[in-house]
C-alpha cells in the first residue's frame, strides 16, 4: 500500500504562480509509494497547525512547498517526532533546502522524494522559539523587517531593500555571554547559523554543519561602503570567515544582550524581540527527506 504523504503549499512564498504545483506533484511521485494529499496555508502559522493535525492522524512524511519561513512552520511542529520534513523549495533563499542539496526545481524536488532517505539534524531555539537554517539581528534583520512591510516579493525587491537600508541603519552595541565566551561589541550585525548560508548561495557561516550540535556565529563588526564588493564576493565563495571584519566562534548557547529591543530573524521572518535573548542548538531533534546515497 501507497505511503500517505502529505504537501503543505505556502501560495505566496516566492514570486510565481503556484496553480500548477499540485499537478507536478502528481506527475512526479511514485503511485505505488506514495499517496500524496495537498494542502494550502491560509495565514503566517496555519502550516505548524495543518503538520500536527496530520501527525494526530499518524502521517509520517509532510512536505513543506515554499521558503525558509514555510519550512519553518512545517518543521516546528516535527520536531522531535519520528515524522520525517521534506522540502520543496520555491521561496526566495532556500537557505535550509541549498545546505541539504534539494534540487531547485520543483520538478527534481519532487522526484529526488522517490529515493529519498531520512537523516536526522539539529534545529535551534531562540528563546521559544525554533529556528533551523540561521537567526539574527543587526542589519539583515531590519531588512527583513522592512521586506516584509512591501508588498513585492523576490530577490530584486530584496536587493532594493538592503540598498536602502544601507544608509538608514544605524548600528548596536552587543554583549554575547556563553561558556567561555565573553564579547563586548558593536556590531553591523550577528547571524546565529545551524546551516551555513542565508540562502541563494550566500554562506554567512561557510563551516557550519547541520549534525555537530554546534551553533555557528558570524558578527560583521563594520560594513563600510568601500568592502561591501570584497565582502559579497566572499558571502559567495565561502570564505566570509576569513575577512578582517567578521569574526567567527562555535558554541552550544549563548545569551545576547543588546542596547535595546527591535527586530530579529529566524528563518528570514522578521518579528520584535527584547534585549535579552538566549539562543541554542538542541542536537538531533528533526528528521528530514534527503537524496539516498547508494
Amino acid at each position: 500500500m501507497a505511503e500517505k504523504i502529505i504537501f503543505i503549499i505556502n501560495p505566496i512564498s516566492g514570486t510565481r504562480s503556484k496553480n500548477s504545483i499540485p499537478e507536478m506533484i502528481h506527475l512526479g511521485l511514485e503511485k505505488e509509494l506514495y499517496d500524496p494529499e495537498i494542502v494550502f496555508t491560509e495565514y503566517r502559522g496555519h502550516g505548524t497547525k495543518l503538520s500536527r493535525e496530520y501527525l494526530d492522524k499518524g502521517v509520517k512524511k509532510i512536505i513543506a512547498v515554499g521558503g525558509d519561513g514555510t519550512v519553518n512552520e512545517v518543521a516546528t511542529a516535527l520536531i522531535n517526532t519520528d515524522a520525517s520534513l521534506g522540502i520543496v523549495p520555491i521561496g526566495s533563499g532556500n537557505g535550509l533546502a541549498r545546505h541539504l542539496e534539494i534540487p531547485m526545481t520543483i520538478k527534481k524536488a519532487v522526484r529526488q522524494l522517490n529515493v529519498s532517505d531520512s537523516i536526522r539534524i539539529d534545529y535551534g531555539m531562540v528563546n521559544r522559539q525554533p529556528f533551523f537554517c540561521t537567526c539574527g539581528t543587526g542589519f539583515d534583520a531590519y531588512v527583513s523587517m522592512e521586506f516584509a512591510k512591501g508588498n513585492k516579493r523576490g530577490i530584486v525587491s530584496y536587493l532594493e531593500k538592503i540598498v536602502k537600508g544601507y544608509f538608514a541603519y544605524k548600528p548596536q552595541h552587543y554583549r554575547i555571554l556563553g561558556t567561555n565566551i565573553d564579547i563586548s561589541t558593536d556590531a553591523f550585525l550577528l547571524t546565529f547559523a545551524n546551516a551555513s548560508q542565508w540562502g541563494n548561495n550566500a554562506y554567512i557561516a561557510p563551516k557550519a554543519s547541520l549534525q555537530d550540535g554546534k551553533l555557528d556565529i558570524s558578527i560583521l563588526s563594520k560594513l563600510p561602503i568601500s568592502a561591501i564588493p570584497t565582502l559579497a564576493f566572499e558571502l559567495f565563495t565561502k570564505m566570509i570567515d576569513k575577512d578582517f571584519n567578521v569574526s567567527s566562534l562555535q558554541t552550544k548557547e549563548i545569551t545576547l544582550y543588546r542596547e535595546t529591543a527591535g527586530p530579529f530573524h529566524y528563518d528570514g521572518e522578521p518579528y520584535e524581540e527584547g534585549r535579552e535573548i538566549t539562543i541554542k542548538i538542541i542536537p538531533k531533534g528533526l528528521n528530514v527527506l534527503v537524496k539516498r546515497r547508494y
